[in-house]
């Protein structure tokens, strides 16, 4: 063979490899370019709409608290209706994948169809043009969750913003029994007539909610988060008072902070707050409505997906809600065992001082006592490995027993808007680096 005959079959062979190349590469492109997720507005199946295997980490983006069987709702539940929640993601990713939960359920509950979508706009129950997703549970799109469970669906391609607002509906064709929901969302979800899981448009969807139906947590494998702080408390993590669809709740706040300062750890933010919840008590029923903060700690903190801090801001209504059992040693007591167990997983834990409610109509001089036995406990660092001073940031320094007049709501006990976001800006972000310190 010449030397020119060698050149040009060298240069032949290289131009199949550029084809060959260049076809992988188109065919790759066209794979994850995720327009094979998207659900047509005829409802035709997607192809290939499990997530890809890919880089990145799975984070909560959001989450919220079974805290009871909504009332009303023992019978039908919501039969033959579409709920499509209204939620607000912490942290963005290109996956996601929900947890929906029958706890307190009396009997299967069956979910035909379910899907998930980026809103059109804040509180807008119309669909993002291009991101509806329909949801699949082990590869079916139905799925029966047995009383008293929850179930975690697959994953699918979702380009997740993070700080915005994500559309979670399901439909029931059949009598469920008691809907477990989440009561004071603080956000406005949507209910429409008949099977409208796949419907992008928001106009059936004329029923509103302000509470959060089945559905508990949100999911995201994230590129820009390491992992997930878990915020667990009652009404002042809840948001109670908070501005309705705003996100103003302290959580908000510091999801934000999270995201833009530097200085602290690239967490997803999770609220596990609920309202008047407390640490050593029960509500009534079973299960307990309203669950204690021990009963619930491992479901609601150590179960949620990538939780790296916990942040616990509990115990003002085991002084108020149980004023013949509020032994602020009982209190501190039940608050470090919620620092042994995540210990013992390796968490590091920020607990918060116990805010004024001096005012509040359910305030006692006594009942002031025992919020100060607690709070010097916290502050001598025999509690938690790190805290946060909620009550010597908001208090008025001319009357400790209460919150200042710009941070108070109203009722002397809930802060406002500017009350919370004051939440927020007291806590040190870098508290929440590291693994858990030496026991306590």
């Amino acid at each position: 063979m010449t030397k020119r005959h060698g050149y040009a079959l060298l240069a032949a062979v290289l131009a199949v490899i550029v084809v060959i190349s260049a076809a992988i590469y188109l065919g790759v492109a066209h794979t994850d370019d995720g327009s094979q997720d998207t659900i047509s507005a005829g409802g035709r199946t997607p192809r290939n709409s499990a997530a890809p295997a890919s880089a990145g980490t799975w984070v909560g983006t959001w989450a919220a608290s079974p805290a009871a069987a909504e009332p009303n709702t023992h019978r039908n539940g919501f039969a033959g209706r579409s709920i499509r929640n209204v939620v607000h993601t912490s942290v963005g990713g290109d996956s996601a994948r929900i947890t929906l939960s029958n706890l307190y359920g009396q009997q299967p509950l069956s979910i035909t169809h379910a899907s998930i979508a980026v809103a059109v706009g804040a509180n807008n129950p119309a669909v993002a043009p291009g991101t509806l997703r329909r949801l699949n549970f082990n590869g079916n799109t139905s799925v029966v969750i047995p009383a008293g469970q929850q179930v975690m669906s697959d994953a699918v391609r979702l380009r997740v913003p993070h700080d915005g607002d994500l559309l979670v509906t399901t439909f029931s064709p059949t009598p469920s029994g008691p809907v477990t929901v989440h009561p004071h969302a603080r956000q406005v979800s949507y209910v429409a007539e008949g099977d409208r899981t796949e419907d992008p448009n928001g106009a059936a969807y004329t029923q509103q909610s302000t509470s959060w139906r089945y559905l508990s947590a949100v999911d995201v494998l994230s590129n820009e988060s390491d992992g997930t702080v878990v915020v667990f408390g009652d009404s002042l993590t809840d948001g109670i008072s908070s501005t309705m669809g705003a996100n103003a709740r302290w959580t908000d706040t510091l999801s934000d902070r999270l995201r833009e300062e530097s200085g602290g750890p690239r967490y997803g933010v999770v609220n596990e707050g609920i309202s008047g919840n407390r640490v050593l008590s029960d509500g009534n029923g079973t299960p307990a409505d309203n669950p204690s903060g021990l009963s619930r700690f491992d479901r609601d903190v150590l179960d949620r997906t990538g939780v790296k801090a916990v942040v616990v801001a509990l115990g003002v209504n085991d002084i108020l809600r149980n004023p013949h059992q509020n032994n602020p040693d009982r209190i501190v007591e039940g608050l470090r065992e919620l620092t042994r167990q995540a210990h013992a997983r390796g968490l590091r834990v920020v607990g918060a001082t116990l805010m004024p409610f001096g005012g509040h109509r359910g305030y006692q001089p006594g009942l002031e006592n025992v919020r100060q036995a607690v709070n010097e406990q916290i502050r001598d660092g025999k509690v938690f490995d790190e805290f946060v001073d909620f009550d010597r940031a908001l208090r008025d320094p001319y009357d400790p027993r209460k919150l200042r007049g710009q941070f108070d709501s109203g009722d002397h006990l809930h802060p406002s808007d500017a009350g919370y976001r004051k939440m927020a800006e007291t806590f040190n972000l870098a508290q929440l680096r590291g693994s858990a310190a030496a026991e306590l």
